[in-house]
């Protein structure tokens, strides 16, 4: 079995955690590669210089499994440079809130466990596509949002949307957030979404601080193409996938849909999105009943 690492480079507390993850590769006699980045980290900052098989610096590798060790973001930042390689993603929790990355450090044994005698489950993921009429190439990928964005400007910019080449509507608000299922609990959600089920075919569009109170977030089904147009006093604005940015031209149009790959995340066969929701949002904690 080969496993590639991937991790926060700033969090100096998730030593622990990388030790007992390395103890456990020894155990069962696994093939570790890591990221050099995390490499350097682990050798440099935290004086730890763990035994692999190989380091590697881009996106020319192949595992059975790769681990994300952090929070969220390390976990979408794992998963732009697995991209279409159905590598499953195993997520462990050294940040915060934890959705993505769901298992805990004093999980880490037991969940090696379960992969090693075949006691987990295969989920997949949509991921959206993001192109411009700038370039005929993608411009990129998102597992959780693709958002529309003003930029160096206080005033609020019109967001024009398609969908499948038919005006939906003209979106005057701070921006606009496309979002997959899986990011229904992130930024979405932030701007008003709705949760939306992992397992959803569905898109979700929700603007950013909208100027008219009858706008509302909708829901949209996950093989629609989406087309957004944006006009801003400052004749530009920021696009963010999953948190990576850059800055467009107004006259820059955005072209979104479904990818034609999945992100593939490796669970335990005890998780359930619901027990999530309540352990990570309360979510239906009654303060009379506690």
């Amino acid at each position: 079995m080969t496993v590639v690492v991937f991790g926060n480079n700033y969090r100096k507390e998730t030593l622990l955690q990388v030790e007992i993850l390395f103890r456990v590769f020894q155990k069962y006699e696994i093939r570790v590669g890591i990221e050099s980045s995390f490499y350097r980290f682990l050798c440099d900052d935290l004086n730890f210089k763990p035994a692999v098989s190989f380091i590697f610096s881009d996106d020319k590798f192949d595992a059975d499994l790769a681990l994300s060790i952090g929070g969220d973001g390390t976990f979408l930042k794992t998963a732009s440079h697995i991209g279409n390689k159905n590598i499953p993603i195993l997520g462990i929790n050294t940040g915060r809130l934890g959705f993505l990355a769901d298992i805990s450090g004093e999980e880490i044994v037991s969940a090696f466990e379960d992969i090693m005698h075949n006691r987990f489950r295969i989920e997949e993921r949509t991921v959206l596509q993001v192109k411009t009429n700038a370039m005929d190439t993608v411009f990129g990928y998102a597992l959780n949002e693709v958002a529309v964005l003003k930029q160096d400007s206080s005033s609020m910019i019109t967001v024009r949307t398609k969908l499948n080449d038919e005006l939906l509507t003209d979106f005057q608000s701070d921006g606009l957030v496309v979002s997959t299922p899986t990011g229904s609990t992130a930024y979405s959600m932030s701007v008003g979404g709705p949760l939306v089920l992992p397992q959803s075919k569905n898109l979700i569009l929700a603007a950013v601080a909208p100027h008219s109170l009858n706008v509302r977030p909708m829901v949209i089904p996950d093989d629609f193409r989406i087309e957004l147009e944006v006009k801003s006093r400052s004749e530009c604005y920021l696009i963010a996938l999953d948190g990576r940015s850059a800055v467009f031209d107004q006259h820059t149009k955005v072209l979104i849909q479904k990818a034609d790959f999945t992100i593939k995340l490796l669970k335990r066969e005890n998780y359930t999105f619901y027990n999530t929701l309540r352990n990570k949002l309360m979510w239906g904690v009654d303060k009379r009943t506690i």
